[in-house]
């Protein structure tokens, strides 16, 4: 075949996209804990390019993702074209080379298949059944009953080693105190966040406007890579347990390994059968598809495994899986119903989201009427119309979300005839005080840019202010400051600390006793810290984390007041977005009056500073850090940077002095310091330059 005409096969070009495809699929899934697509329609194409890759052997290469497991780690994808300035949020953590792969599982979805899988084993097999959780693998390592390692799955050969943050999981034992517990073991699993933890993180996110967890395996894999593990620990994460691997360990079947690891102290589930036909186990995958709905966590399907070791090696694996095993599926529930009309909620920074209001539908045991439209955007893409029969999905989702929408020329679309001839037109004015919407560009939201006359974005405001993480005034809720707003008492953050016993006593609802309540808090709000005070003001995406690190930086409000972007930008996690949002605040001289009376009032306008130089070995010049470290962590270096008179700074320009470069330093950050000429100092270079 021709150079011209393989260029012009279709199917070769299809191969290719497929590659790029899942390959981007990948990185939104284990780095951005952010996917796109739904697991199903992922293993769909997964299928088809397994084949073309058969149908064309010419084209083999062995980083496709048919020959290796994704990866949770972001530097494996190097050529991921990253969109909407989508980054991970993890820091560097060590990465350890697993003594044994870590492969993934093949998936079906078909009980037919299922059938077929168990009736190809030998005869007499057992087969262990397990639920399939929906969380993040883990590789526990123990020594001498000391845990001492414990690894994300990473590319398969070599993972993250997160043991600080797994130390905040209750139910991984740090130490085993038995005499009978081998040299060493590892113990493998999944990382969860139960149900109700995942739903009190999320409603903490939509109260500050955050973007919301798809689900408790995103919200997991996103805590486990966090940097502080005070944090991991507060959001209350799980470990459930289910494989064994070691030398001379106890027991020749896998069932046995898991009750020794039950006995050691170890998670593991109540829900494991050992099952000896077919019958059994199809007999144990249709109780589970009902009954783990009531499970405090998320499960997405069945893992049949064969329980005799000696068997299981017997079998053998292929590239990316183990023949001894495969999981079902669960497929996704889903329902279709009548979308009656959309409506438009307006959030306390003025973003403006539809939301579908539907004809009832009970999905995983709940009763659905709403679910959100995201943006204008979405709703084009899936061409939907209030009179729409939409397809609504909750699957492993808490949040139901919809997915498509029925044929308007199907039978089921009654209503098909009053959107003929219709498109949808998204409101050019804000539903709540009629002020023109705006669109950032390179934003998909719509905006209401009325700050200091929007009542949802006012009250939101105050909302915000009050909330625990912020000044955490008690008795300050939703409906009071609702309540007080209406009576024209609340318009700001500022007017709360002119509230009266006499005017909170005369509302309805309220006594004076309440009231008595509400004062004392704002009272004790006086001595909340600086950073959580600038937290509190709302300054769009300044989350709590991001807070503390500006605060740190800039002690007071007055020199946060003067800060420029470019000096906002050296500040870890504040990128030129942020830091425009910073300026613009100080910048409207309506945010400037509600200060100087949150100062009068007697607020906490300033924290500790920071320290002073040790040295002037880095005076005058800005530094940018990119890439891993072997004997500082990054945040580590920034401290070091100041303390000895440098500046960091987060993106390259001309004004960067150097770039301390690490293993796997992003490309993108290499590429441009090499065509501005910016030298790239080894972390052992660095060293000598602030010790001499």
């Amino acid at each position: 075949m021709d150079l011209f005409s393989e260029i012009e096969n279709p199917e070769r070009e299809e191969l290719r996209a497929l590659r790029r495809e899942l390959e981007e699929q990948n990185y939104k899934y284990y780095v951005l804990n952010a996917p796109t697509m739904s697991d199903r329609e992922f293993d769909e194409k997964m299928h088809r390019l397994q084949a073309l890759e058969a149908q064309y052997p010419d084209m083999f290469d062995a980083s496709s993702p048919t020959q290796h497991v994704g990866s949770d780690s972001g530097n494996t994808y190097t050529n991921i074209v990253v969109f909407n300035n989508e980054k991970p949020k993890s820091k560097a953590f060590e990465q350890v080379k697993h003594r044994y792969p870590m492969l993934s599982l093949a998936n079906s979805y078909s009980r037919e298949e299922i059938e077929e899988w168990v009736r190809k084993l030998p005869a007499g097999v057992e087969i262990v059944c397990e639920l399939k959780y929906d969380g993040l693998s883990i590789s526990l390592w123990y020594e001498k009953g000391v845990l001492v390692k414990a690894l994300t799955r990473g590319d398969g050969q070599q993972g993250d080693n997160v043991i600080e943050n797994i130390k905040t999981i209750p139910s991984v034992p740090w130490r085993i105190e038995r005499e009978d517990v081998p040299e060493w073991f590892e113990l493998r699993g999944e990382v969860l966040l139960p149900w109700e933890r995942f739903e009190a993180l999320n409603r903490e996110r939509e109260e500050q406007e955050e973007p919301l967890f798809a689900n408790p395996r995103n919200a997991a894999s996103g805590t486990l890579k966090l940097q502080d593990p005070r944090e991991v620990a507060r959001r209350g994460l799980d470990a459930y347990l289910y494989y064994m691997l070691g030398e001379n360990l106890p027991g020749t079947t896998h069932y046995e390994r898991l009750e020794t690891a039950k006995a050691w102290g170890f998670h593991i589930s109540d829900a494991i059968k050992v099952c000896h036909s077919v019958d059994e186990v199809m007999a144990y995958i249709a109780y589970w598809d009902t009954e783990r709905k009531n499970l405090p966590v998320a499960t997405d399907g069945i893992v049949l495994k064969v329980n005799n070791l000696a068997q299981q090696e017997e079998l053998g694996y292929t590239a990316k899986t183990p023949r001894w095993a495969i999981a079902y599926k669960f497929p996704a529930e889903k329902q279709l119903t009548l979308l009656r009309e959309i409506t438009y909620q307006v959030g306390r920074t003025g973003v403006v989201t539809p939301v579908a209001n539907l004809e009832p539908v009970q999905l995983s045991g709940t009763m659905v009427q709403r679910a959100t439209l995201h943006n204008e955007d979405f709703i084009r893409q899936l061409d939907i119309r209030p009179g729409d029969r939409v397809w609504v999905e909750k699957g492993g989702e808490i949040i139901p979300k919809i997915v498509g929408r029925a044929d308007r020329n199907d039978e089921m679309s009654a209503t098909a005839s009053l959107n003929d001839g219709m498109m949808y037109s998204f409101p050019t004015t804000c539903p709540e005080c009629g002020t023109p919407l705006v669109r950032v560009e390179g934003e998909a939201a719509w905006r209401c840019p009325n700050e200091a006359g929007c009542p949802p974005q006012l009250k939101g405001k105050i909302e915000h202010f009050v909330s625990r993480k912020a000044m955490n005034i008690d008795g300050l809720g939703a409906e009071t400051i609702d309540l007080l707003y209406q009576k024209g008492l609340l318009h700001n953050i500022a007017d709360i600390y002119d509230l009266k016993l006499e005017d909170i006593a005369a509302q309805e609802r309220l006594g004076e006793k309440s009231a008595q309540n509400i004062l004392d808090g704002i009272e004790a709000s006086k001595q909340v810290p600086w950073a959580r005070v600038l937290f509190a003001l709302g300054i769009r995406m300044v989350g709590e984390t991001t807070a503390k690190k500006i605060a740190r930086r800039y002690n007071t409000i007055d020199s946060l007041q003067w800060a420029t972007t470019e000096q906002l930008c050296g500040i870890e996690d504040v990128g030129p977005q942020i830091a425009d949002n910073i300026v613009a605040y100080f910048s409207d001289m309506g945010n400037m009056e509600i200060l100087d009376r949150l100062r009068r009032a007697g607020l906490q306008m300033e924290g500790e500073a920071a320290p002073e130089p040790t040295s002037d070995a880095l005076a005058g010049q800005t530094i940018v850090i990119s890439g891993t470290f072997s004997q500082h962590s990054r945040d580590e270096y920034k401290a070091l940077i100041e303390a000895n008179g440098g500046k960091n700074a987060g993106s390259i320009s001309k004004k960067t002095s150097f770039v301390l470069a690490g293993e796997n330093m992003g490309p993108e950050k290499r590429k441009k310091a090499e065509s501005l000429g910016i030298p790239l100092v080894s972390e052992e270079e660095f060293l000598e330059r602030i010790t001499l």
